[in-house]
C-alpha cells in the first residue's frame, strides 16, 4: 500500500462499486514471501484494513508461495479478529505447493473463512515467485466440501471435464487428485 499513490485502491473501489460491483482486494504473499520468509501478521492486517477501509467488500489473504499451515491459518485469521475483521470479510487465495492447501481450507472453514480461491486442474503458478507451484484445484476443493456437506452448487464431473481439457491443451498434468481419481473411475466404467 506504502507504493500506490495516494487514493488508487478508493479510486477504484468507488467506481466499482458506483457500477453495483463487489470489490475484493488481495493481500500476496500474508504467509511467506521468497525473498523476506515468514510474514509478519500485524502487516498483513494493517493492509487488509487499509483495503477494506478503501472500499473493499472483502479481502482475499494471499498464500502466494504455498508454504502455509493450517497453524498459520489460524494465527492470522485470528489476528484479523482481534483485530475487529471478521472472517465474513475475508476470503483465501491458497497453492498447494507443499501439499497444504486443502487444510488450510479446512482451518480457514472452522475459522468462518466460506470464500476460497481455486482453479480446474489446479493450473497457475506466480510469475514472481518460481517455485510456488499452482493454485487449490477446484476439484479437489469441490470434493472436499462435497464430502462435508456443503453444497457449493459446482457440478464436479464438469469441472473435471474442463479440467482435463484445460491440462491437455496447456501440455501440463493435471494437479487435481479428485480429478484424476474421478477421470480414471470413468475411463475404467467406459464412461469417457
Amino acid at each position: 500500500m506504502a507504493g500506490a499513490r495516494p487514493g488508487t485502491a478508493t479510486s477504484i473501489a468507488g467506481k466499482a462499486r458506483d457500477k453495483g460491483l463487489t470489490v475484493r482486494g488481495y493481500v500476496s504473499m500474508c504467509f511467506g514471501d521468497p525473498w523476506e520468509g515468514p510474514v509478519d501478521a500485524p502487516a498483513v492486517t494493517e493492509c487488509t484494513r487499509a483495503l477494506l477501509d478503501a472500499g473493499c467488500d472483502q479481502v482475499s489473504l494471499g498464500d502466494t508461495i504455498g508454504t502455509a499451515t493450517p497453524g498459520h491459518v489460524l494465527d492470522l485469521i485470528d489476528r484479523h479478529a482481534t483485530d475487529g475483521i471478521g472472517a465474513q470479510s475475508l476470503a483465501l487465495h491458497l497453492h498447494d505447493t507443499y501439499g497444504q492447501a486443502l487444510a488450510n481450507v479446512l482451518a480457514g472453514l472452522l475459522s468462518g473463512v466460506t470464500c476460497f480461491d481455486s482453479s480446474t486442474g489446479g493450473i497457475g503458478g506466480c510469475p514472481f515467485a518460481q517455485s510456488a507451484t499452482g493454485n487449490l484445484a477446484t476439484e479437489d476443493l469441490v470434493w472436499m466440501l462435497d464430502g462435508l456437506g456443503i453444497n457449493t452448487g459446482i457440478d464436479l464431473d464438469a469441472v473435471t471435464r474442463a479440467g482435463a481439457q484445460i491440462t491437455r491443451l496447456l501440455g501440463r498434468e493435471t494437479q487435481s487428485k479428485a480429478g484424476t481419481a474421478i477421470l480414471g473411475a470413468a475411463l475404467k466404467a467406459g464412461s469417457l
